[in-house]
C-alpha cells in the first residue's frame, strides 16, 4: 500500500513560518465556516545533530489554518517553552523527553556536572499533544504539570503554568471534558494517603467575569484509589456521562520507583519507567459527579487492553455504555511509536505491527444496580448490545465487550465526536483516523449503532484527527464538516486543510499549501 514510504516525510524537522501563507482553494469551503483549526504536533525532530527518539519526543509546533470569507491561510511557530529555548540556545538536547534522555553538559567540569546530576528531576513542558481552552485563554498541553498559555491568533508562546501550584496532581491528561458552560474537568495521578497513589478527578470553572483565573478556582473533586501503591496505571483520557465519572485503570504502569530513581540513571527516559502488569487485567471504576464520591462497590473486570482515548460514554436504562478505541494485552502500544520504528521501510514497519497489540473498538457496559443475587447472569438487559455484565462470587463484575470495528492491523483511533451535541448522551457517530499498521493512512467515520463504515482515502495521503465541525443550527447529529491536515509529500503543494461533508464523507474543499506539514496529534476548532 506504501510503497512509496511518503509517510517518513510527516516525521521530519520543519522551519516555522514568519508569517501567514496563503492557501490554493478547490472546491467549496461552506460560507458558515469561519474561524480557526488550531493543532499540535512535533516539528523538530533533532536537535544539534541529536535526534529525538521518540513520537512524543519532537518540540512542540502549533499550528493554525484561518478560514475568513472564502479565503484561508496557514502559519505555524514552535512554542517557546523552556525545553525548546535551553535546546536551541546549548544545541543539545537540555531536558529529558518522553523517549530521549538529556546528558550532563559535556563541556562543564566535573564538579557541576555532578551537581546537575543530584539536581533531581527537570520534567519536560514540551506540550505537543494537544489545546484547549481554559476560560477565555488556550492552553497548548502535554501529560506533565506544565501546560503553555498561547495566543491563539499570532501563536505567540504567553507563559508556562505549573499546576502543582493549584492543584494536588503530579500532571493532567491532554483529554479534559469540558461541559457548556465552559466548566473543564481531567484527570492526573497524585499521592493520596498514606504516600500511597491515587487518581484526582479536578474541576476547573468557567470564567468568572471578573479578573480572576479559572485555574486559581480549580479543585480536586474526587480521588479514585490505585490497585496498586507504587504504581500508578498511565492515564490518557477518561469517560464523563450526564452524572457519573468513568475511569479505566489499564495494566501498563507507572513503575514510581523506577521513576524516581530514573533522573539519578545516566540515560533514563520517561519510557524507561513503564511496565506491564501481567496478572491484573483491565479495571473500570465509577465516581458520581455531583455530589462527587467514588463508587467503591462497583468493581468492574475485563480482560487486559491498552487505552488511550476514550470515544464517548452515556447513561441509559440504569447502564453506563463505554465506548473505546483499545488495543489488546497489556503490552504497551508506545513501545512501537519510536521514531526509528514508524520511519523504516514500509515492508519493516508491517513487521513491527503485527507484534505490536492489535487495536479494537469496544463497547464495554457497566450495570449500575448490582445489588441483585444474579452470580453467573448476564446483567446487561439492553437490547441493542452483545456486551455482557457477569457478577462472580467475590463481587466483582466481568465485563465482556461488543466489538464495533476490528480489521487486522487496522486502527480506528483519535476518536472524535458531536461533542457539543452529544458528549455524554447516547449517539450514532463516531469520526477516527485510520491507522494502517501505525501509519495514518484514511479518515473513517463509525456508525456505533449499525457499525457501518465510510472512508475518505487518498493515495500517498496522510491524514490527521479529523475534528467535527456543526453546521450552525444542525438538528442532525452527523450535519456539519471533518477537519483534517493532511499531507502528500510528493505533490506540488504537499500540505492541505480537508473538508468534508460529515454525513457522507466526501470532499467538499482543500486548501493546499506550499509546504509539508509534519505529524498532528491533537487540536481544536475555534469559530
Amino acid at each position: 500500500m506504501h510503497p512509496a514510504a511518503g509517510y517518513k516525510k510527516i516525521f521530519e524537522t520543519v522551519e516555522e513560518l514568519n508569517e501567514p501563507i496563503p492557501a490554493t482553494i478547490t472546491g467549496v469551503i461552506p460560507s458558515w465556516l469561519g474561524g480557526s483549526l488550531l493543532r499540535m504536533g512535533p516539528g523538530q525532530f533533532e536537535v544539534g545533530g541529536e535526534p529525538f527518539n521518540h513520537l512524543f519526543d519532537g518540540q512542540a509546533l502549533i499550528h493554525k489554518f484561518d478560514l475568513k470569507n472564502g479565503q484561508v491561510t496557514y502559519y505555524r511557530r514552535f512554542i517557546r517553552t523552556d525545553a525548546y529555548v535551553r535546546a536551541m540556545t546549548e544545541n543539545r538536547v537540555v531536558i529529558t523527553e518522553f523517549g530521549t534522555a538529556a546528558y550532563p553538559d559535556p563541556c562543564k567540569n566535573i564538579f557541576s556536572r555532578f551537581f546537575t546530576y543530584f539536581k533531581g528531576i527537570e520534567v519536560t513542558d514540551n506540550c505537543l499533544v494537544n489545546i484547549y481552552p481554559i476560560g477565555e485563554d488556550f492552553y497548548a498541553v502535554t501529560e506533565t504539570n506544565y501546560i503553555t498559555k498561547v495566543d491563539p491568533d499570532s501563536l505567540e508562546t504567553l507563559k508556562k503554568v505549573d499546576l502543582c501550584k493549584y492543584l494536588s496532581v503530579n500532571g493532567v491528561t491532554a483529554h479534559p471534558h469540558t461541559e457548556a458552560d465552559g466548566t473543564v474537568y481531567n484527570i492526573g495521578n497524585c499521592f493520596g494517603k498514606n504516600m500511597s497513589l491515587a487518581y484526582n478527578i479536578v474541576k476547573i470553572p468557567p470564567a468568572q467575569g471578573d479578573e480572576s483565573e479559572p485555574l486559581e478556582k480549580s479543585k480536586v473533586v474526587v480521588q479514585i484509589p490505585s490497585s496498586e501503591r507504587l504504581k500508578p496505571s498511565y492515564v490518557h483520557s477518561f469517560g464523563m456521562t450526564d452524572n457519573y465519572f468513568v475511569f479505566v485503570e489499564q495494566p501498563v504502569k507507572i513503575n514510581l520507583l523506577k521513576f524516581l530513581s530514573a533522573w539519578s540513571i545516566r540515560g533514563a527516559s520517561y519510557m524507561d519507567c513503564f511496565e506491564s502488569n501481567y496478572s491484573m487485567g483491565t479495571w473500570f471504576h465509577l465516581a458520581t459527579k455531583d455530589p462527587a464520591a467514588y463508587m467503591s462497590s462497583h468493581k468492574f473486570r475485563a480482560s487486559a487492553f491498552n487505552l488511550f482515548h476514550h470515544i464517548n460514554s452515556y447513561e441509559d436504562q440504569g447502564f453506563i455504555v463505554v465506548d473505546l478505541c483499545t488495543w489488546k494485552g497489556h503490552d504497551f502500544v508506545y513501545n512501537y511509536l519510536y521514531l526509528a520504528n514508524v520511519k523504516e521501510e514500509w515492508e519493516e514497519v508491517k513487521k513491527a505491527a503485527t507484534r505490536a497489540p492489535q487495536p479494537e473498538v469496544r463497547r464495554y457496559v457497566l450495570p449500575l444496580d448490582i445489588h441483585r443475587e444474579e452470580q453467573g447472569k448476564n446483567l446487561v438487559s439492553l437490547s441493542y448490545t452483545t456486551a455482557t455484565a457477569v457478577l462472580h462470587s467475590d463481587g466483582t463484575i466481568w465485563l465482556e465487550p461488543e466489538v464495533l470495528f476490528s480489521g487486522p492491523r487496522q486502527a480506528f483511533e483519535f476518536p472524535q465526536i458531536n461533542y457539543s451535541q452529544r458528549r455524554g448522551k447516547e449517539y450514532s457517530f463516531a469520526y477516527g483516523l485510520g491507522l494502517n499498521h501505525f501509519i495514518p493512512d484514511k479518515i473513517v467515520k463509525l456508525n456505533v449503532q449499525t457499525k457501518e463504515t465510510w472512508v475518505w482515502q487518498e493515495e500517498d495521503c496522510y491524514p490527521s484527527e479529523p475534528l467535527f465541525v456543526p453546521t450552525p443550527g444542525a438538528t442532525e447529529e452527523d450535519d456539519g464538516v471533518l477537519l483534517s491536515i493532511v499531507v502528500k509529500p510528493g505533490a506540488e503543494r504537499p500540505g492541505f486543510l480537508l473538508v468534508l461533508d460529515a454525513m457522507k464523507l466526501t470532499e467538499l474543499s482543500r486548501a493546499e499549501v506550499n509546504t509539508i506539514i509534519p505529524v498532528t496529534l491533537h487540536g481544536v476548532y475555534k469559530p
